[in-house]
């Protein structure tokens, strides 16, 4: 467990580190696209922030390599090279989207093609424990376009969700500690060693998304762009495949002590749909539900619209804080009920607990006007919204300054200021907040 959450950390760490040089290459290179009428966010934002998710992927890896527990899954599976070969591919996809533009279907035949490099290095399924059935060993055809329309699903699945500050990172995030719980429990509870991979991936994918998340959280400062939401997909749907078709059930049967129990222990990875479903049935659902609008109305199933989950939410009075934390506490949800369920389908108590936290969620969906003030000898440490209108000028000894006396002290030429656009040297990743400028406080600091 320790060289796993080093891991983590190294990954983090870099991603973190990396995420602000490259956001000022991301303005540099002119990857700051224009405001759409689809979009959130107010102004122009930098994206490619899966560059630097990509550098804690490579780290990750290369500190995993030189562990001593780690370093045994490297020598013993080919998985990890054909996880970095497929990452590398998908990596510069969207890095190509990010900054050009690239078509909807020669993005998916390049995921295609990834998912693919993975296959022809031994990523790919190779049976399916059905119930009832047993282990069903498929052809080398069939575990090859299986696992290929695995990776293109979570992939899209993932770019789909990815609309609102920090959403995609942080539902990957929670999907991916689930996922590291399980297969962990396989790995060590279980003493299989083909669940070492799956447990090392889901490391890595935590490490990635809670490294860039400080960047990306509402108001963002960096969008992951095509490039962080395919790669992480990507991540998340290697450690599918490998703990599904790599993982031989009767190594479970034999480990639980009777076939029942290996049933019951197995209930979250029956099939490879299975596993998506219950890690990230949420961005699933929303794919699913915008595949079907769009046909229905005669589009193209690639066309964007503002008819996603998260837009619906913000569309009711949520606001983009809370809707992004609605989000997360469904996916939560579902992942960990399903985790908690594998680990004693038996008890009644999980159902409950299960049913419990649904009947909270509706009620939290049902209340997006609600806010929560705080109690008032907390209001100096909460954010302004969270206090009492009377006494936010309290608290703020410079609201009660007059606006004259403040323009007084203000340096000529100043009074008005325009937006600044996509494009035009100065912008440094605009926030969702409104425009501002940040020239006046430049000059107040006597650099140029």
């Amino acid at each position: 467990m320790r060289e796993y959450l080093l891991t983590l950390c190294v990954t983090a760490a870099v991603t973190y580190l990396m995420t602000g040089p490259v956001r000022k290459f991301a303005i540099v290179a002119g990857a700051v696209p224009e405001v759409r009428a689809r979009d959130v966010h107010r102004e122009p934002t930098p994206r490619l922030g899966g560059i630097a998710m990509f550098f804690g992927l490579c780290a990750g890896l290369l500190v995993a390599n030189h562990l001593t527990n780690l370093s045994a899954v490297f020598d013993n599976s080919n998985e990890p090279r054909a996880l970095l070969s497929g990452a590398a591919l998908i990596w510069l996809l969207g890095v190509l989207d990010d900054k050009f533009g690239v078509d909807a279907l020669i993005k998916l035949g390049g995921q295609m093609i990834a998912a693919g490099v993975m296959v022809m290095q031994g990523l790919t399924i190779l049976w399916l424990p059905i119930p009832g059935v047993g282990s069903v060993s498929l052809t080398p055809w069939q575990g090859n376009l299986l696992t290929v329309a695995l990776v293109v699903i979570t992939i899209n699945a993932v770019n789909f969700v990815d609309g609102l500050d920090g959403l995609a990172a942080g539902m990957v995030c929670v999907a991916a500690g689930a996922f590291f719980l399980y297969a962990y429990r396989l790995w060590y509870g279980y003493g299989i060693e083909a669940a070492a991979p799956a447990t090392l991936f889901a490391a890595l994918l935590i490490g990635m998304c809670v490294g860039f998340l400080p960047h990306n959280m509402h108001p963002a400062r960096i969008f992951m762009g095509d490039t962080g939401s395919m790669l992480i997909g990507l991540v998340l749907a290697a450690g599918a495949v490998s703990i599904t078709g790599q993982v031989d059930p009767d190594r479970i049967t034999f480990s639980a002590g009777s076939v029942r129990s290996a049933v019951h222990t197995m209930v979250p990875v029956y099939m490879p749909i299975l596993l998506p479903l219950t890690i990230i049935a949420i961005p699933l659902a929303d794919l699913v539900l915008a595949i079907v609008r769009r046909t229905w109305k005669g589009q193209s199933p690639f066309a964007a619209d503002r008819g996603h989950l998260h837009h619906r939410l913000l569309e009711i009075g949520h606001s983009h804080s809370r809707a992004v934390l609605i989000m997360y506490f469904w996916s939560a949800l579902i992942a960990f009920g399903a985790l908690a369920y594998s680990v004693n389908s038996a008890s009644m108590w999980i159902v409950l607990g299960v049913v419990f936290l649904s009947a909270i969620g509706l009620i939290l969906l049902l209340l997006p006007r609600f806010t929560p003030r705080a109690p008032r000898w907390m209001e100096r440490f909460v954010p302004p919204r969270y206090r009492r209108s009377g006494s936010v000028a309290a608290l703020s000894p410079e609201a009660s300054t007059p606006a004259s006396a403040a323009d007084a002290h203000s340096p000529a030429g100043t009074e008005s200021r325009t937006p600044v656009v996509s494009g035009v040297a100065g912008v440094n990743g605009a926030t969702a907040l409104g425009p501002r400028s940040r020239l006046a406080d430049r000059r107040k600091a006597g650099t140029r």
